[in-house]
């Protein structure tokens, strides 16, 4: 059987990845951290070059990965271990396995950098709050069902989160680190991005929900949802092969000009953008296909979006095709495709300035 993978104009070539050298200090670098959930480790990819730099190993199955404010640490989720691994980004290792109440899934960081959030996909569900000082939990708040994803508002005052099983999402006061409210949907909660207004302060949280070919609109200072928005269906040939139906949109950010939202459909194997705050259809760009003689084409799955600093390109990981594309936001064409590890899911953007380094606005 010949197998061909394709983007929408172009036949991708075979690579073959080694592990690489610890990765030196780039001083205005943007890196693009990649969780292989299927695998044990990451890739991180430099968003100028669109090439591999590093392969942190030694983490199975990691899930989501974060960074301290001064870039000298990665903090990723493992899976296998039930642990937030602390691995020191320059050589690559791992200095400090932090022991968690339960299974992990997505984490987030506070703006200062002093907690990590992580949530524990694990019944009867629970927020762990690391210290980044003693790297040790310090609270595990109680919440309804098991969590999927994690995220720290824009101005750090909150903490949103959902879960797939019980459809709700929960908002969590940082200050007080207890339940602010949470909101009953009619679906699985899946990924989300936050908008902020003028003044910092969370607008909007756009929710991926399980079933939903698109996002629904929750206020936030209502506490309730306002609007769905959903895909075109015209490039629906995707889902069922793969056996994705029931998640049909796993993936989903905020440019870094806040003036648009992105969107994966393993429906339509395809991102969609959307303005803010109107949202309005801007366009869409297919993503790699797989072509098997005698057999349905295979799409991508694309499983999670992270945006280059500057908004010019965003990367989409490719989970079922063991690589992330790096899409043009103006043109909406593929203009690279990376391979990594088994099953990309999670990304997040790193960004090195001057010895600093924060993670780009998703």
């Amino acid at each position: 059987m010949r197998l061909r993978l394709m983007s929408s104009a172009r036949l991708l070539a075979p690579a073959l990845l080694l592990a690489l050298t610890p990765l030196p200090v780039l001083a205005g670098a943007a890196l693009i951290y990649v969780t292989n959930s299927a695998g044990d480790g990451l890739h991180v990819i430099d968003a100028a070059t669109n090439k591999v730099v590093q392969v942190i190993a030694g983490i199975e199955a990691p899930h989501g990965v974060t960074f301290s404010p001064d870039g000298s640490r990665v903090y990723v989720s493992n899976e296998a271990d039930s642990t937030l691994d602390v691995v020191d980004r320059k050589a690559g290792k791992v200095i400090k396995k932090v022991p968690l109440s339960g299974h992990p899934n997505n984490i987030a960081i506070t703006k200062d950098g002093g907690r990590v959030v992580v949530g524990i996909a694990q019944e009867p569900g629970a927020l762990d709050i690391v210290d980044t000082v003693s790297l040790a939990v310090t609270k595990s708040v109680p919440v309804h069902g098991r969590l999927h994803n994690v995220y720290v508002t824009p101005d750090s005052k909150y903490v949103i989160t959902g879960s797939v099983r019980a459809k709700v999402l929960t908002v969590i006061d940082l200050a007080t680190e207890q339940l602010a409210w949470e909101l009953k949907l009619d679906a699985g909660v899946r990924p989300m991005a936050i908008e902020a207004g003028p003044d910092g302060a969370t607008r909007r949280i756009f929710v991926q929900l399980s079933g939903l070919h698109g996002f629904a609109v929750v206020d936030f200072a209502a506490h309730q949802e306002v609007q769905r928005v959903t895909f075109p269906d015209q490039y629906n040939a995707f889902g069922v092969e793969e056996g994705r139906v029931d998640t049909p949109s796993h993936g989903i950010a905020i440019a870094p000009d806040g003036k648009s939202v992105w969107a994966t459909s393993v429906l339509a194997n395809s991102l969609f953008a959307y303005s803010l705050p109107d949202l309005k259809l801007l366009g869409r760009a297919p993503l790699p296909v797989l072509a098997l003689k005698g057999r349905p084409t295979i799409g991508s799955v694309p499983d999670w979006v992270t945006f280059a600093p500057d908004g010019r390109t965003i990367y989409v990981a490719n989970s079922s095709f063991k690589s992330v594309s790096a899409v043009d936001t103006a043109s909406f064409k593929v203009v690279a495709t990376i391979p990594v590890g088994e099953v990309p899911k999670r990304l997040n953007t790193l960004v090195l300035r001057d010895s600093l380094a924060s993670a780009a606005p998703r």
